[in-house]
């Protein structure tokens, strides 16, 4: 079974979006201005691995809302986005963008669902980056 590991917002200003969310929430917001991307940590994490300390809490992250990425998304943990991606088109989705590598981290990937909605993968590879 793949469990939902990480959310997403999209967000028209991402400095408004940090602002509301780190008010209204108490989140702490840790702006990567290289990926232009914001992680949202929800709830503790061990520093090392910056992974969520309870089971089943997840934290997520703000980016700029753009074409196909207009709405929140859920991102489900896969061992294979590849094979993931392929199974899912033939299911009826289609891929809204391709593995994509994280470097030392991971790889995700973007997909539409039969119902229209763009949901995530990710899979967490420590080498990821180093073969692109």
């Amino acid at each position: 079974m793949s469990g939902v590991v990480h959310f997403e917002i999209p967000a028209d200003d991402q400095e408004r979006a940090r602002d509301f969310y780190g008010e209204a929430f108490d989140w702490r917001l840790d702006v990567l201005p290289e990926l232009q991307y914001t992680n949202v940590v929800t709830t503790p994490v061990d520093e090392q691995t910056q992974q969520p300390l309870e089971p089943g809490a997840i934290n997520g992250g703000l980016f700029q809302r753009e074409g196909d990425l207009a709405h929140p998304i859920i991102t489900v943990d896969v061992d294979d986005i590849d094979r993931t991606l392929e199974r899912i088109a033939s299911l009826g989705g289609s891929v809204v963008q391709p593995r994509t590598a994280i470097p030392s981290m991971g790889y995700f990937a973007y997909f539409r669902d039969t119902e229209g909605n763009v949901l995530g993968l990710w899979t967490t590879a420590p080498d990821a980056g180093a073969e692109e």
